[in-house]
């Protein structure tokens, strides 16, 4: 059948308008489930500073040596080159479905023998002549095999699906980084309080040491009784095992500090203590609108795949409609590889095909309501991200609006701590009071010291938690 050139521009036209067919649902983001402002009261800070709309890790983390094992960490770890290596997959098959709208042309070329024996009779004595014929075919052409007129927007959908999934991949990515760099950060902070921990057992191992030995010589003088001895040395003891602990934490955080940054630390990278680091991590501006939080690489990563299950609605619609393909072939066929290249050797065949659903015992709608219901499903895990952020930002709030109260009321009491127990060896020494009053004096410093440092752990992990649950950059 000849098709004339004006009836076949219009048939590629008609098809061009039904390849505009969608039937992907139109997309509206979910209104957060959240408050549109961060919570209020005694125990979070009052302030009116705009949230900054980016954030890098070195605007944060100011210590030197930290931003040099971050930049390692984001180079050398290993989880993150996993979820990297995952990006590169997505990205592989996005480009397969992508190509799923394209015809995929192949160019072929082939000589085919044939062999074939002729046997005939003659004379009146029966004699026969046997002989062969060969026959030789070459061939030559280019054709497209079952290529889809995407007419109601099945392949499209399927596309926007697969671009949807290699975003979400990237956010993926993104959040990864981001706890990478929190968890070095916090893995950097914790060995240096340990070590400042590590300090205070130590001093505390020698000054009980040294009561031991005046114990003891005030007991071998009469002075004191056993008892005053036996109190010494349990502050000894106590401060010789944690000694030994801290000694063993302190490898492992270092061990564990070396695993997230993928090589060897050096102990030049290391902080002394956890008092060396003040000053070295700045303040999170915090701002009142809480819809910030939708920039998080969590939070996108959630609603790229709530895309993604909205395109499939289209996809899954589609098929209730018919499918057309289309199989093409034009090339040269001839039987004398002289003759190949000549008009006479020109053909081409076209077979287009379609697919009509008729009975498929409720498996189209199946999968459309299967589809339905993944979007419902990825809704709710959009709205639960997004309320777990909140959470985490509004706990981190309230840790902030109170840790510096916190932290001078601590130090005050480790100030308090130590000029008691001066002035309670000092007394003892001069036989006024019993060694009692001074082990308990001793014991209380020892606590506090000890609560100082943690104190001051908790206010450098708050900053550091600020920066994560808002969704730093780590570009």
């Amino acid at each position: 059948m000849s098709v004339r050139p004006g009836s076949r521009t219009r048939i590629l036209v008609a098809l061009a308008m039904l390849g505009g067919c969608s039937f992907v649902p139109p997309y509206e983001r979910p209104a957060p489930a959240i408050s549109p402002t961060w919570p209020a009261g005694d125990a979070y800070l009052r302030t009116t500073e705009s949230m900054l709309p980016k954030l890098s890790y070195r605007d944060i983390f100011r210590a030197p040596a930290l931003q040099i094992l971050i930049e390692r960490a984001l180079a050398n770890n290993q989880d993150l080159k996993l979820a990297l290596a995952n990006v590169a997959v997505v990205r592989g098959q996005l480009r397969v479905q992508r190509a799923q709208v394209l015809p995929r042309i192949d160019g072929s070329a082939g000589v085919s023998a044939d062999k074939r024996s002729d046997r005939s009779s003659s004379g009146a004595g029966g004699s026969s002549d046997n002989g062969d014929r060969t026959s030789t075919i070459y061939e030559l052409g280019v054709g497209l095999t079952a290529f889809e007129l995407d007419l109601f927007g099945r392949l499209r959908s399927l596309n926007e699906s697969a671009l949807q999934d290699f975003l979400a991949s990237e956010a993926g990515v993104r959040a990864t980084r981001l706890t990478l760099v929190a968890e070095v950060a916090n893995a950097y902070l914790r060995i240096a309080a340990d070590r400042s921990l590590l300090t205070i057992a130590r001093d505390t191992a020698a000054t009980a040491e040294r009561s031991v030995e005046l114990t003891r010589a005030r007991l071998a003088g009469g002075i004191a009784p056993r008892s005053d001895l036996h109190q010494a040395e349990t502050v000894l003891a106590q401060a010789q095992s944690d000694l030994a602990s801290l000694t063993t934490i302190v490898a492992q955080g270092r061990n564990a500090l070396e695993l997230l940054v993928g090589s060897p630390v050096s102990e030049a990278e290391l902080a002394p203590s956890i008092e060396s680091i003040d000053g070295m991590l700045a303040e999170l501006p915090t701002g009142l609108d809480s819809y910030i939080l939708l920039r998080r690489p969590d939070v996108l990563q959630a609603e790229y795949q709530l895309r993604s299950f909205n395109a499939l609605i289209g996809a899954a619609r589609a098929a209730f409609f018919p499918r057309i393909t289309l199989t093409a072939a034009t090339g040269l066929t001839s039987t004398a590889l002289s003759s190949l290249f000549t008009a006479g050797a020109f053909s081409w065949t076209v077979q287009p095909s379609l697919l009509l659903p008729i009975f498929d015992a409720g498996v189209n709608q199946g999968n459309l309501e299967a589809s339905i219901a993944m979007r419902e499903v990825a809704t709710a895990r959009y709205q639960k991200t997004i309320q777990t952020a909140f959470r985490e930002v509004a706990d981190a709030l309230a840790r902030r609006g109170t840790i510096d109260n916190q932290l001078e009321a601590q130090t005050r009491l480790e100030e308090a701590a130590r000029d008691n127990y001066e002035l309670a060896n000092a007394r003892y020494r001069q036989g006024i009071e019993s060694y009692l009053s001074t082990l308990d004096a001793q014991r209380t410093l020892y606590g506090a010291r000890r609560s100082l440092v943690s104190t001051w752990l908790v206010r450098a992990e708050n900053l550091i938690e600020l920066y994560r649950v808002i969704g730093g950059d780590t570009v």
